[in-house]
């Protein structure tokens, strides 16, 4: 049986009955004491009804907003990825829809250099509300942190004196730390997905496409895939302006070289460190007999410089 409203063994609709009678007493102060509601605490803690009563009655008090820790260590280009970025607006979306004035604070910790550019991607999906609530903390995190949560309710891996039975400071029984997700848990190998151009490149051609960057700091992003044959990708910083320039005669900011994205969509970023005109440029010189067909879309990702310019103010610049 799930423990859930209509599916409940004999032995589960006795606890919940028992749960009921023994936390009587604090019913009224509860938002919606009915059945869903008790099952959720029995259930938390596998139908013990000491401990789901411990549980229950721990604070005493409505729970209703939350304080969340976000740890940025590890943050890459690669999360920049475009597929992923949409799925984590459509979830905060629905996180600030449904769960309207939950967050009472947010604190990022460990911000690299690249976090205010992932930051003004997501930020279109957050409320006003929800921005002014976001703390980017500096290299004394911990002890920031210590002012606002309770030290006992934080791992010792994050300043706290928080551990797990066996003494693990980061406190793994409790904190899913994430990571790489197991391939055995992939639906289907790629993500099918929609681009903004167009190109058919003839036989021993190539094919460029510009985009300005004003300052440093910015990040181009692209996704391409090829019909039915390879095709060489690369990126060049211009020299002069105005003018189409070869290959040879521009600055070769990412080498070129042939991708099979004919058979696996290909995407990437680039940080760019100089400002001037980049050039994707997309080659099939090398074959004489075929014209190839590519698919591709390309973005240029500012960073938000609020952020940046509190991160260096923190000197946050480096993962601590």
């Amino acid at each position: 049986m799930s423990g859930r409203v209509g599916d409940l063994s004999p032995k589960q609709k006795e606890a919940l009955a028992k749960f009921r009678e023994n936390v009587q007493d604090v019913l009224p102060a509860l938002p919606n004491p009915d059945d869903y509601f008790l099952l959720r605490w029995l259930r938390a803690r596998s139908f013990d009804l000491q401990k789901s009563e411990a549980m229950l009655r721990k604070l005493g008090k409505t729970v209703e907003t939350v304080t969340i820790i976000y740890d940025c260590e590890g943050l890459g280009l690669k999360h920049l990825w475009k597929p992923a970025v949409e799925a984590y607006g459509e979830f905060l979306c629905m996180f600030e829809e449904n769960y309207p004035e939950t967050l009472k604070r947010l604190f990022v910790v460990k911000a690299p250099k690249l976090f205010p550019v992932a930051y003004n991607l997501i930020k279109p999906f957050l409320s006003e509300d929800t921005r002014k609530k976001i703390m980017v903390l500096g290299a004394n995190w911990k002890e920031v942190l210590l002012k606002h949560i309770s030290p006992d309710q934080v791992p010792v891996e994050y300043g706290g004196t928080m551990t797990d039975p066996d003494g693990n400071p980061k406190c793994r029984s409790k904190i899913n730390y994430g990571g790489d997700i197991p391939k055995k848990y992939y639906v289907r190998d790629q993500v099918k997905q929609q681009y903004e151009h167009s190109v058919q490149i003839s036989r021993g051609s190539s094919h460029q496409v510009e985009y300005e960057i004003l300052f440093p700091g910015c990040v181009l992003r692209w996704q391409f895939m090829s019909d039915g044959a390879d095709v060489g990708f690369g990126i060049f910083l211009k020299t002069k302006m105005g003018e189409r320039q070869r290959a040879g005669e521009m600055t070769e900011v990412l080498p070129n070289q042939r991708y099979n994205s004919h058979l696996v969509p290909e995407d990437g970023t680039l940080t760019c460190s100089d400002p001037g005109i980049y050039v994707l440029r997309f080659d099939n010189t090398y074959s004489f007999i075929h014209a190839k067909k590519v698919n591709f879309t390309v973005e240029v990702l500012l960073p938000d410089k609020a952020s940046e310019e509190k991160m260096k103010q923190l000197g946050a610049g480096t993962p601590k």
